[in-house]
Formats: structure tokens, sequence, C-alpha cells
């Protein structure tokens, strides 16, 4: 037995547990030759997923399977030497790209953890033997298409928690505000303040006020966590992944002999939070351009090419000079001009140009009067109402910060007025034609918070001050209750 296509180790071993499960069937090949020829032939394969197809198209030859199979028919999962049908790494990736394939059926192993009754439009029958398979296409018996997995049921229908939320933080009313818009839209942040001012805090309750995922989302994101080998609890909460400034380039882009998904493919349709982001590597910050761009990621690697999705919100937080007290009320900044410049100018210009949000944080007194805080599903009820009026508008579940700007600017074209105002406040303040797009991007986000049709001059003013560093801020601070 010979398979040709560019196998693999795993592959090829596919050969000594193919020949154990059809001798199960009392069928004797050793007196013939079979080749196995899988296409394309020149895209190399890997994974034990390919035995129980190449089983039954050896049944099929040896007169063992005497119907005709469909075409939209598709055969997924690894072997025993006993015959038994077992699961593999990657098999909801595997499912879901049969099903965008035009696979009308798939044959596949039992997992705990595999969400049968989210995937629409394919049928997925699953069995434990190769017998099974044999009499199920003549025919002669039936299979439980969708069987209940405890498991699986606990994991989707575990409420929603939150360990944060925004009603423990005190003050910051307009970092509410700017995470508020951030939220609705999808917009990428950067935030600068003193240490212990509240930045992590605000990040890490961002995900709070984030609209749960969709169906189709969530089996994205299983299908990413799947294959990178890593477990997740409860798939409906937002994924919010915060590398340490020490990691890779390979561990937060993606890679490997074997190119597995990185940090900002597991942070897809969630939030990526990169804490004293001016301490990763320049190197490392500049590869996430073309992500943050396109919403995916191309690897390429000897071994292979592949291309990830990474769809995510950037949330970046860091001191204002290296020492981080420049600006602050409590303590003296000890460092020159030229530091300081040097410490933001590890930042490089293209990141900072794709940041929707800019955001100046300031820590004073905690003992400020205390007020009637928000809670975050207060906030997550006006975003999920801005959401929904973005995706009626665009016919699709896009946001404002991701939809093509030909697209948006289709649906919300600004005035004359406006444009003329945009481009005077521009050329002021040294703004690239990328920036001018993400204010424009800002300000329909702000109108539709505030239900309006159009963008309006308010919605563009609030969406320019967004975007530059705030100076002399009212005493505000944030701290958990």
């Amino acid at each position: 037995m010979v398979i040709v296509g560019l196998p693999d180790a795993s592959v090829k071993e596919s050969r000594e547990r193919v020949l154990a499960s059809i001798a199960h069937f009392d069928l004797d090949v050793t007196d013939k030759k079979v080749v196995v020829n899988l296409s394309p032939s020149d895209q190399k394969k890997n994974g034990s997923l390919f035995d129980l197809s190449i089983a039954v198209a050896a049944l099929k030859e040896l007169r063992e399977i005497t119907c005709e199979i469909s075409t939209e028919t598709a055969f997924i999962g690894a072997l025993s030497l006993d015959g038994a049908v077992v699961s593999g790494e990657g098999i909801l990736p595997a499912v879901l790209a049969a099903k965008g394939l035009g696979i009308k059926r798939v044959y596949l192993p039992y997992d705990p953890v595999l969400p049968l009754h989210m995937i629409k439009d394919v049928e997925c029958i699953v069995v434990q033997h190769m017998e099974e398979v044999v009499h199920h296409l003549e025919g002669q018996e039936g299979l439980s298409l969708h069987p209940n997995s405890p498991q699986m049921e606990q994991l989707l229908h575990t409420p929603e928690t939150h360990q944060k939320d925004f009603c423990h933080v005190i003050g910051h009313e307009q970092a509410k505000r700017a995470l508020e818009i951030a939220a609705a839209g999808e917009h990428n942040l950067l935030m600068s303040g003193p240490p212990g001012c509240g930045k992590s805090l605000l990040a890490e309750t961002f995900p709070s006020i984030l609209p749960t995922l969709t169906n189709q989302a969530q089996l994205e994101v299983m299908s990413l966590y799947q294959l990178a080998d890593e477990k997740r609890t409860h798939y409906q909460i937002i994924p919010f992944r915060h590398p340490h400034h020490s990691a890779s380039a390979v561990a937060i882009i993606g890679g490997g002999s074997n190119p597995k998904p990185g940090e900002i493919s597991m942070a897809h349709r969630g939030v990526l939070f990169l804490d004293e982001i001016s301490e990763f590597s320049k190197k490392t910050l500049d590869m996430l351009r073309q992500p943050l761009e396109t919403g995916e990621v191309t690897i390429s690697r000897a071994h292979s090419t592949v291309t990830y999705p990474s769809s995510f919100i950037l949330i970046g937080a860091m001191n204002p000079c290296p020492c981080g007290y420049l600006g602050s009320f409590h303590h003296y900044c000890t460092c020159s001009q030229k530091q300081i410049q040097a410490y933001r100018n590890r930042l490089s210009g293209p990141i900072h140009d794709r940041m929707d949000i800019l955001l100046s944080l300031q820590s004073v007194n905690v003992n400020q009067p205390s007020i009637k805080q928000e809670t975050s599903s207060d906030i997550r009820k006006r975003v999920e109402s801005a959401r929904l009026r973005q995706f009626e508008r665009y016919q699709l579940e896009v946001s404002n910060a991701k939809v093509p700007f030909e697209t948006m600017i289709e649906k919300s074209p600004l005035q004359a007025e406006q444009k003329r105002m945009l481009t005077n406040v521009s050329a002021k303040q040294n703004w690239s034609n990328r920036v001018q797009i993400k204010i424009i991007r800002l300000a329909r986000t702000i109108s539709d918070l505030a239900g309006e049709e159009r963008i309006s001059d308010q919605a563009i003013w609030e969406a320019m001050k967004l975007r530059r560093w705030s100076q002399n801020k009212k005493q505000v601070i944030a701290r958990e209750t």
C-alpha cells in the first residue's frame, strides 16, 4: 500500500491502521498493490483525520460498499487497529472547511466537545466503528445525528459571568465613554497614564460591555482554540488575551514548524490587551500592522503556508515616560526630554496611526464623593443597539471600524462643511489620511450610539477630541471597590 500526495509521517502511518481495519471485514489485500492518491498532489498533508476516508475508498474498490457515494459526502476521522473511529486534532475546523466546500453530509467520530447542533446546513452523522459507516451507507442502520453531550451542554449553557464590572470603577467618566465608543464600533484604543491610574483595570473590565458572540463567531473561536490545542471553558464569553511584553513574535503572531495560531488569532472576535505596549519589541509590534488592516494573518514556513483569522480590538497601555510620572500630581518626573521622546518613539508611527482613540489618564484623590455608577449591563445594552444599527445599515455583521471605507461613506456621506472642518483641523494637527478616515469611522459610531441617521457635527468634534492626547484633565481615579 503506497500513499502519494506529499503525506507527512502521520499520514503515512495510516497505512497500517487502514489495513488493520479492512482486515476486520475478512478482506485480504496482501496480494494486491494499493495506491492512495491524496489530492491536490502538490499540497502537503498532515494529521490522522484522513484514515476514515482512505478506508471507505478502499472498501468501495473492494466491493464491500456497493452503493454510490455522493460527491457531497465527506468522511473525517482517525482509525484504531480494530476499526473503531476516533477523534483527532482539528476536527471542528475540518467540518467547517467541508461545509465551506459545499459538503452536505459528514461522517465523523463522537467528540464530547464538538457542538454539532450549532453547525447548520450540514448533516453530521456520528459513527463509532467502520461497520456503522458501511451499514449506514448501505441503508441498513439509522444513526444518531446529534447525540447529547453533557460536557458540551454545560460549556454552552453556563451563564456568562465577568469578574469585573464598570460599577466597580470609580471616576474616569471620559475613559468609560471612550471605551463604550470603542466597544460599539470595534475601535482600537491606546491608554497612557502614570502607574496605578487604572489602565489595566479599565482594559480588563472592557470585555464586560461587549456583545456576546454569535453562533458563527463561537464556532470560529472554538476552531482556533482547537488548532492551538488550548482549552477554553466558556465559549460564549468574549476572548480576552493578555500576553506579557516578553512574549516572542512567534507567540504573538503565530508560527512554528507546523504553524499554529498565535495570540492575535486567539483574540479573534475579542480583545488583545498589550500592557506596557512600549516594552514590546519593535519587530513584534510592526508585525501587527497587516492583521490590524485585513483581519487575518498569513504565516509562511518551509513546511506549509496557512492563513488564520485575527479580527480583534487592540487595547494598548503605556506610561507617559520611562519613569512613568510625567504629568503626575504626586511624583516628580526625572526624565529628560530626549528620554521621553525616545520612549514614545518605541511605538512606531504606523502602529500609532492604527489606534483610533488616544486616552490620557490621571490618578489623584481616592476620597472624591461617590456617585451612582453605571453597570456594565447598562452600557452593553447601548453597545448592542449601536451594533444592530450598523448591521442593518451594511446588511452584514460588520462594525464601523471593519467595514470598507467606501461602503461606509456611501451609506453615510459627509456634508461639504464637515469635510472642510475636518480638513482644516487635520492640517493643523498633521494628521495622515488614515487618521482622518479613522475620525470619520469614530464619528459614525458616536452617531450610532446617539441613534442619529447621519453623522452629526458634534460627533465629528468628539471624534477629533478622542484622537488627541488630552491635557489638564480633571482629577479622576480608578479603583476596584
